[in-house]
Order: C-alpha cells, then structure tokens, then sequence
C-alpha cells in the first residue's frame, strides 16, 4: 500500500489502520510526532471507537531490567493471545536528537508477529517525562486492534506524574542494591503504583527489597487499595506469570468498579493538556495584553500568582 496516498487520504488511512496494517500504524504515529495539527483529525475521527484497552505503564530506574521484563511479558501475553503494543519513551540523544534505544534490540524478536507492535519514541525536547504526541499513538494502536497496550518510561520524577495520567495500570520496578532509590520511592511513585514488582530476584537482596517495600505500603492511605509486590527474574521468565494475572485482573478491576478513578485520570489528562496549550499559546502570541501583564508584574505592581491569573482571563482562539 502506497504510503503516499495513504497520508493524502485520511479515509484510505483510517480503513489500513482498522485493518491493522503495519505501515500504516507506523506511518499514524510518525505524524503523530511530527505534525500533532494534522494528526488530531484523524484522532477525532478514531476517538470514539477507542477507550477498550487495558493501558500498562511500567517505570523503574535504569538497570531495574525493565527491556528483558517487558520481553518476556509480550511472551507470556501472546502465549494467552492478548494482542500487545509497546510504546517506549525515551529522553532524546543530545547529540542526534533519536531515541536512545540500549537494550530494546532484545524486543524486536516479536516483529515478525502481527499481534504485537513495538515503537521507541523520543521526547524530542519536551521537559517532562513523556512525548506529547503519546496519547494520539495510544489511540492509534488501540483503533489498531491492540488490547494490551504497554508505555515504558525511565523512572523520573516527571514521567511518574504523566504515566498517571494515562495508564490504567501501573507497574514500578526495583532491583535488589538499589536501596536509595527504594527509599525514596515514597515520595513519588509509590502514591501511583498499582502493582510493585522487584525484578532479577536472584540477586542477593531480594527479599530485604520485598520487606522495604510491604513496609512503606502499610504506611500508605487504605483508600489506595492493596498493592501487590511479586519478584520476577525476568532474564528465566521467573514470576512472570504471577505478573501477568495480576495486571488482567487490575485490568478488568479498574474496568468495572473504578470509574471515580477514571475521572480522575481524565481531568489530570485534560488539564495537563490544556495547560501545554495554554503555554504554547502563550509563548506564540504577540498580544499587548499579555505585554502589559508582564509589564505590571515586571514592576512588582502584581503578584506572580495575580498576574498568572489575569492571563487565565485572557481569550486565545
């Protein structure tokens, strides 16, 4: 299929994609990243027929061997023949501005089985954690087909509040020998974590991890609910299965009883996004309202927090 016509024609290339042609997905989200303005048609035309698939997100720090995880959980998942799509996200090469890859090479074992699809993106700049074209390629790949959609981020402080923000489940890894990152796990991802796993549990230290992280649970709000923590060792597909059960069964958990957390994550979402608009708007104008704001703020006649909210009464169509 000629991918010219295909990005000519929105109509040709929402019909590849229901079909779940490879090119096609892969051509969708190269516009995703490179020209959000022409991609949000395509995603209002998708949009409602998406929101069925089960939204992993997996964070840990590096050498938490979240890659040879994530390998082994597309295994166990085809093996129940779940349909798999992996987004990675990467923080850009300073020197060719590409994703950073290390060792997802391993992933790409599955690329000759239509059910699953893998793609590593790269912020491109963007300060937090995540892409923003992110949420258009979610909805992409699940008007794909795919129900099992995974989003691996490196565990910074700024991808954990925005993996919140779209995934229904959400998976933390730790390694035995990293207890200052277990230590400041409360501070942070422990809040979001639905799942808690500590991986390459051959290592020495394994179990003294599992009981750092029961013990920082039992001081977390009982509104959160309970949290699993499992040990897998992911390079023996050890654990993996105890893995997989437990995200399923979060999955249709947060499917059927947790439509107050839902709208949470749908007013984060919305107000992440409205927020980045607000700024890129902002930034973009040259509005003598927005200069006199600055003006005022400038002379110390306002306050930060005034002047902020002055610019919220300000009207960008």
């Amino acid at each position: 299929m000629n991918l010219d016509v295909l990005e000519s024609k929105p109509r040709s290339l929402i019909r590849a994609l229901k079909a779940g042609d490879r090119r096609a997905i892969g051509r969708a989200i190269t516009l995703a990243e490179t020209d959000q303005a022409r991609i949000t048609g395509l995603c209002q035309e998708i949009g409602p027929h998406t929101g069925h698939a089960q939204i992993i997100g997996i964070t840990g720090p590096p050498g938490s061997g979240k890659s040879t995880l994530i390998d082994g959980l597309i295994s166990t998942l085809r093996r129940l023949s779940h349909t798999v799509a992996v987004v990675a996200v990467d923080p850009s090469s300073p020197i060719s501005g590409g994703a950073i890859l290390g060792d997802r090479l391993r992933m790409h074992s599955h690329n000759a089985d239509d059910g699953v699809f893998i793609r590593s993106l790269s912020t491109r700049g963007h300060l937090g954690g995540l892409t923003p074209a992110v949420h258009s390629i979610i909805d992409i790949l699940e008007f794909a087909g795919f129900g099992r959609i995974i989003l691996e981020t490196v565990g910074t402080g700024q991808s954990e509040i925005e993996i919140a923000e779209i995934a229904q489940t959400i998976v933390v890894l730790c390694a035995p020998g990293m207890g200052d990152h277990v230590q400041t796990l409360k501070a942070g991802v422990l809040e979001i974590a639905d799942i808690l796993v500590v991986n390459k549990a051959d290592l020495a230290g394994a179990d003294l991890t599992v009981q750092q992280l029961k013990a920082m649970l039992a001081l977390r709000p009982p509104v959160h609910g309970q949290v699993p923590v499992l040990q897998t060792t992911a390079t023996t597909v050890s654990g993996l299965d105890e893995l997989v059960d437990a995200i399923v069964y979060h999955g249709v958990k947060d499917g059927g009883d947790s439509t107050r957390r839902r709208r949470e994550r749908t007013r984060r979402l919305l107000a992440s996004r409205a927020g980045a608009l607000l700024q890129e708007r902002l930034l973009r104008h040259g509005d003598g309202n927005l200069d006199a704001i600055c003006d005022t703020l400038e002379r110390g006649e306002r306050s930060l927090e005034d002047s902020a909210r002055d610019v919220l009464k300000l009207k960008y169509t």
